[in-house]
Protein backbone atom coordinates (compact mmCIF):
# COMPACT_ATOMS: atom_id res chain seq x y z
CA UNK A 1 0.00 0.00 0.00
CA UNK A 2 1.47 3.31 -0.83
CA UNK A 3 2.21 5.55 1.80
CA UNK A 4 -0.07 8.41 0.33
CA UNK A 5 -2.98 5.84 0.63
CA UNK A 6 -5.50 6.76 3.99
CA UNK A 7 -5.99 4.56 6.42
CA UNK A 8 -9.43 4.77 6.62
CA UNK A 9 -11.35 4.85 3.32
CA UNK A 10 -15.01 5.88 3.23
CA UNK A 11 -17.43 5.36 0.33
CA UNK A 12 -21.09 6.29 -0.26
CA UNK A 13 -23.59 3.09 -1.56
CA UNK A 14 -26.83 4.44 -1.50
CA UNK A 15 -28.05 5.05 1.68
CA UNK A 16 -25.16 3.21 3.26
CA UNK A 17 -21.96 4.06 4.02
CA UNK A 18 -19.09 1.77 3.57
CA UNK A 19 -15.69 2.53 6.12
CA UNK A 20 -12.56 0.41 5.32
CA UNK A 21 -9.75 -0.10 7.18
CA UNK A 22 -6.96 0.16 5.31
CA UNK A 23 -3.60 -0.89 6.30
CA UNK A 24 -3.62 -4.49 4.65
CA UNK A 25 0.02 -4.88 4.93
CA UNK A 26 -0.23 -5.00 8.44
CA UNK A 27 -3.72 -6.98 8.62
CA UNK A 28 -5.18 -3.64 9.49
CA UNK A 29 -3.30 -3.43 13.12
CA UNK A 30 -4.83 0.13 14.29
CA UNK A 31 -2.40 2.94 15.21
CA UNK A 32 -4.17 5.98 16.49
CA UNK A 33 -3.60 7.11 13.05
CA UNK A 34 -6.45 4.57 12.11
CA UNK A 35 -8.76 5.35 15.45
CA UNK A 36 -9.14 9.17 14.73
CA UNK A 37 -9.71 8.42 11.52
CA UNK A 38 -12.09 5.52 12.27
CA UNK A 39 -13.87 8.45 14.37
CA UNK A 40 -14.16 10.87 11.36
CA UNK A 41 -15.21 8.77 8.73
CA UNK A 42 -17.87 7.32 11.61
CA UNK A 43 -19.00 11.00 12.56
CA UNK A 44 -19.09 11.97 8.86
CA UNK A 45 -21.58 9.44 8.54
CA UNK A 46 -23.72 10.16 11.43
CA UNK A 47 -23.94 13.47 10.48
CA UNK A 48 -25.08 13.15 6.89
CA UNK A 49 -28.91 12.61 6.57
CA UNK A 50 -28.36 10.83 3.16
CA UNK A 51 -26.81 7.81 5.34
CA UNK A 52 -29.02 5.39 7.04
CA UNK A 53 -26.67 2.90 7.64
CA UNK A 54 -22.72 1.95 8.39
CA UNK A 55 -20.62 -1.05 7.41
CA UNK A 56 -17.48 -1.53 8.80
CA UNK A 57 -15.23 -3.60 6.51
CA UNK A 58 -11.31 -4.48 6.64
CA UNK A 59 -9.33 -4.35 3.14
CA UNK A 60 -7.21 -7.43 2.15
CA UNK A 61 -7.35 -10.86 3.57
CA UNK A 62 -7.89 -9.72 6.96
CA UNK A 63 -10.66 -8.07 9.31
CA UNK A 64 -8.15 -6.63 12.02
CA UNK A 65 -5.47 -8.37 13.70
CA UNK A 66 -6.01 -5.92 16.73
CA UNK A 67 -3.78 -2.95 18.43
CA UNK A 68 -0.54 -2.04 16.16
CA UNK A 69 2.42 -3.51 18.95
CA UNK A 70 4.91 -3.49 16.42
CA UNK A 71 4.82 -2.18 12.70
CA UNK A 72 6.78 0.71 11.21
CA UNK A 73 3.57 3.03 11.38
CA UNK A 74 3.24 2.44 15.63
CA UNK A 75 2.02 6.08 16.96
CA UNK A 76 1.87 5.18 20.33
CA UNK A 77 3.75 8.35 21.69
CA UNK A 78 1.85 10.64 19.40
CA UNK A 79 -0.96 13.30 20.98
CA UNK A 80 -4.09 13.15 18.86
CA UNK A 81 -6.59 15.61 20.23
CA UNK A 82 -8.65 14.03 22.45
CA UNK A 83 -12.30 12.91 21.75
CA UNK A 84 -13.83 9.88 23.59
CA UNK A 85 -13.82 12.05 27.19
CA UNK A 86 -11.63 14.61 29.23
CA UNK A 87 -8.62 12.72 30.51
CA UNK A 88 -5.42 14.30 29.94
CA UNK A 89 -2.87 13.55 26.93
CA UNK A 90 -0.18 10.63 27.50
CA UNK A 91 2.90 12.18 25.92
CA UNK A 92 4.19 14.08 28.64
CA UNK A 93 3.37 11.19 31.82
CA UNK A 94 4.26 8.60 32.73
CA UNK A 95 4.01 4.93 33.97
CA UNK A 96 0.59 4.10 34.76
CA UNK A 97 -0.84 7.61 34.23
CA UNK A 98 0.40 7.09 30.98
CA UNK A 99 -1.09 4.49 29.94
CA UNK A 100 -4.58 4.85 31.82
CA UNK A 101 -5.14 8.22 29.64
CA UNK A 102 -4.09 6.78 26.60
CA UNK A 103 -6.32 3.57 27.01
CA UNK A 104 -9.12 5.48 28.08
CA UNK A 105 -8.89 7.62 25.36
CA UNK A 106 -8.21 5.38 22.12
CA UNK A 107 -9.39 1.98 23.73
CA UNK A 108 -12.46 2.24 25.93
CA UNK A 109 -13.31 5.90 25.37
CA UNK A 110 -13.65 5.36 21.51
CA UNK A 111 -15.59 1.76 21.31
CA UNK A 112 -18.41 3.38 23.75
CA UNK A 113 -18.50 6.15 21.71
CA UNK A 114 -18.66 4.02 18.56
CA UNK A 115 -21.34 1.64 20.10
CA UNK A 116 -23.69 4.43 21.29
CA UNK A 117 -23.53 5.49 17.60
CA UNK A 118 -27.45 6.41 16.30
CA UNK A 119 -26.89 4.32 13.16
CA UNK A 120 -26.80 1.07 13.02
CA UNK A 121 -23.54 -0.65 11.89
CA UNK A 122 -23.06 -4.05 9.91
CA UNK A 123 -19.27 -5.43 10.54
CA UNK A 124 -17.74 -7.71 7.16
CA UNK A 125 -15.41 -9.64 8.57
CA UNK A 126 -13.10 -11.91 7.05
CA UNK A 127 -9.63 -13.66 8.15
CA UNK A 128 -8.65 -12.29 11.54
CA UNK A 129 -10.51 -10.16 14.21
CA UNK A 130 -8.24 -10.52 17.04
CA UNK A 131 -7.95 -8.86 20.44
CA UNK A 132 -8.40 -5.30 19.24
CA UNK A 133 -10.43 -6.39 16.19
CA UNK A 134 -12.68 -7.71 18.22
CA UNK A 135 -13.32 -4.80 19.89
CA UNK A 136 -14.16 -3.02 16.32
CA UNK A 137 -16.63 -5.94 15.74
CA UNK A 138 -17.99 -6.06 18.81
CA UNK A 139 -19.36 -1.96 18.47
CA UNK A 140 -21.47 -3.09 15.62
CA UNK A 141 -24.23 -4.43 15.88
CA UNK A 142 -24.97 -6.67 13.21
CA UNK A 143 -21.55 -9.15 12.10
CA UNK A 144 -21.76 -10.54 8.77
CA UNK A 145 -18.63 -13.15 8.74
CA UNK A 146 -16.94 -14.95 5.91
CA UNK A 147 -16.25 -18.74 6.30
CA UNK A 148 -12.70 -18.21 6.97
CA UNK A 149 -12.70 -15.79 9.61
CA UNK A 150 -11.76 -16.13 12.70
CA UNK A 151 -11.62 -14.86 16.06
CA UNK A 152 -9.51 -14.66 19.27
CA UNK A 153 -8.37 -12.96 22.20
CA UNK A 154 -5.21 -14.27 23.58
CA UNK A 155 -4.18 -11.67 26.00
CA UNK A 156 -4.33 -14.02 28.91
CA UNK A 157 -0.92 -14.54 27.22
CA UNK A 158 0.46 -12.03 28.78
CA UNK A 159 -1.07 -12.13 31.87
CA UNK A 160 -3.72 -9.81 30.78
CA UNK A 161 -7.95 -10.57 31.69
CA UNK A 162 -8.58 -9.40 28.18
CA UNK A 163 -8.84 -6.49 25.81
CA UNK A 164 -10.09 -3.18 26.92
CA UNK A 165 -13.19 -2.80 25.90
CA UNK A 166 -14.47 -6.28 28.04
CA UNK A 167 -17.80 -7.05 26.74
CA UNK A 168 -16.97 -10.65 26.32
CA UNK A 169 -19.57 -11.88 29.12
CA UNK A 170 -22.16 -9.94 26.86
CA UNK A 171 -21.74 -11.21 23.66
CA UNK A 172 -20.37 -14.77 24.26
CA UNK A 173 -22.20 -15.99 27.40
CA UNK A 174 -20.54 -16.21 30.91
CA UNK A 175 -18.74 -20.04 30.23
CA UNK A 176 -18.24 -19.11 26.58
CA UNK A 177 -16.19 -16.40 27.19
CA UNK A 178 -14.32 -18.17 30.00
CA UNK A 179 -13.26 -20.73 27.55
CA UNK A 180 -12.64 -17.92 25.16
CA UNK A 181 -9.98 -16.34 27.82
CA UNK A 182 -8.74 -19.12 29.01
CA UNK A 183 -7.64 -21.30 26.23
CA UNK A 184 -6.52 -18.08 23.97
CA UNK A 185 -7.21 -20.60 21.03
CA UNK A 186 -9.01 -18.82 17.72
CA UNK A 187 -12.94 -19.64 17.93
CA UNK A 188 -14.18 -20.42 14.17
CA UNK A 189 -16.46 -18.26 12.30
CA UNK A 190 -19.03 -21.34 12.34
CA UNK A 191 -18.33 -21.31 16.17
CA UNK A 192 -18.93 -17.76 16.55
CA UNK A 193 -22.53 -17.76 14.79
CA UNK A 194 -23.38 -21.05 17.06
CA UNK A 195 -22.83 -19.18 19.90
CA UNK A 196 -24.52 -16.28 18.94
CA UNK A 197 -22.06 -13.63 18.33
CA UNK A 198 -22.22 -13.39 14.69
CA UNK A 199 -25.48 -12.62 12.60
CA UNK A 200 -24.57 -14.51 9.30
CA UNK A 201 -21.74 -16.90 8.05
CA UNK A 202 -21.33 -16.66 4.07
CA UNK A 203 -18.74 -17.73 1.86
CA UNK A 204 -15.14 -15.25 1.17
CA UNK A 205 -16.85 -14.49 -2.04
CA UNK A 206 -20.25 -13.49 -1.11
CA UNK A 207 -19.17 -11.28 2.01
CA UNK A 208 -19.26 -8.26 0.21
CA UNK A 209 -22.90 -7.99 -1.53
CA UNK A 210 -24.22 -10.17 2.08
CA UNK A 211 -22.87 -7.27 4.15
CA UNK A 212 -24.27 -4.62 1.37
CA UNK A 213 -27.69 -6.28 0.65
CA UNK A 214 -28.64 -6.50 4.65
CA UNK A 215 -27.45 -3.09 5.32
CA UNK A 216 -29.66 -2.22 2.43
CA UNK A 217 -32.68 -4.24 4.11
CA UNK A 218 -32.56 -2.50 7.65
CA UNK A 219 -31.86 1.00 5.37
CA UNK A 220 -35.15 0.24 4.55
CA UNK A 221 -36.59 1.09 7.65
CA UNK A 222 -37.34 4.57 9.48
CA UNK A 223 -34.29 5.99 10.60
CA UNK A 224 -35.63 7.61 13.36
CA UNK A 225 -37.10 4.04 14.67
CA UNK A 226 -33.34 2.32 13.93
CA UNK A 227 -32.02 4.64 16.33
CA UNK A 228 -34.97 4.19 18.94
CA UNK A 229 -34.41 0.58 18.57
CA UNK A 230 -30.91 0.33 18.72
CA UNK A 231 -30.91 2.72 22.23
CA UNK A 232 -33.00 0.37 23.71
CA UNK A 233 -31.49 -2.44 22.93
CA UNK A 234 -28.33 -0.79 24.58
CA UNK A 235 -29.73 0.47 27.41
CA UNK A 236 -31.35 -3.07 28.37
CA UNK A 237 -27.61 -4.22 28.21
CA UNK A 238 -26.47 -1.36 30.40
CA UNK A 239 -28.76 -2.46 32.88
CA UNK A 240 -27.79 -5.87 32.75
CA UNK A 241 -24.29 -4.48 34.35
CA UNK A 242 -22.45 -4.02 31.10
CA UNK A 243 -21.18 -0.36 31.40
CA UNK A 244 -19.96 -0.90 35.14
CA UNK A 245 -18.78 -4.24 34.01
CA UNK A 246 -16.91 -2.11 31.49
CA UNK A 247 -15.13 -0.08 34.01
CA UNK A 248 -14.34 -3.22 36.24
CA UNK A 249 -12.75 -5.24 33.84
CA UNK A 250 -10.87 -1.81 32.90
CA UNK A 251 -9.16 -1.42 36.31
CA UNK A 252 -8.54 -4.99 36.15
CA UNK A 253 -6.57 -4.80 32.80
CA UNK A 254 -4.37 -2.04 34.06
CA UNK A 255 -3.68 -3.49 36.98
CA UNK A 256 -2.02 -6.60 34.83
CA UNK A 257 -0.07 -4.44 33.03
CA UNK A 258 1.42 -2.51 36.23
CA UNK A 259 2.24 -6.13 37.34
CA UNK A 260 3.95 -7.40 34.48
CA UNK A 261 5.73 -4.08 34.15
CA UNK A 262 7.38 -4.59 37.69
CA UNK A 263 7.55 -8.50 37.47
CA UNK A 264 8.53 -8.89 33.83
CA UNK A 265 10.31 -7.17 30.87
CA UNK A 266 7.76 -4.96 30.21
CA UNK A 267 4.01 -4.42 30.79
CA UNK A 268 3.12 -6.48 27.92
CA UNK A 269 5.31 -9.09 29.56
CA UNK A 270 7.67 -9.39 26.65
CA UNK A 271 5.87 -9.98 24.02
CA UNK A 272 4.95 -8.61 20.80
CA UNK A 273 2.74 -9.55 17.62
CA UNK A 274 5.18 -11.66 16.37
CA UNK A 275 5.53 -13.98 19.76
CA UNK A 276 1.65 -13.78 19.84
CA UNK A 277 0.97 -14.96 16.86
CA UNK A 278 3.17 -18.30 17.44
CA UNK A 279 1.97 -19.33 20.34
CA UNK A 280 -1.62 -18.95 18.68
CA UNK A 281 -0.09 -21.29 16.46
Amino acid sequence: MAEEEPVVRYERNGPTAVVTMNRPNYRNAQNSAMTYALDDAFYRACADDEVQVIVLAGAGEHFSAGHDIGSPGRDVDVDYERRAGLWWGHTDKAGGESRFAREQEVYLGMCRRWRDMPKPVVASVQGACVAGGLMLAWVCDVIVAAEDAFFADPVVRMGIPGVEYFVHPWVLGPRIAKEFLFTGKRMSAQRAYEVGMVNRVVPREQLTDTSLELAGEIAAMPRFGLALAKKAVNQAEDLMGRHSGLDSAFGLHHLAHAHNAEVEQDSLSGMDAKSMKRAAE
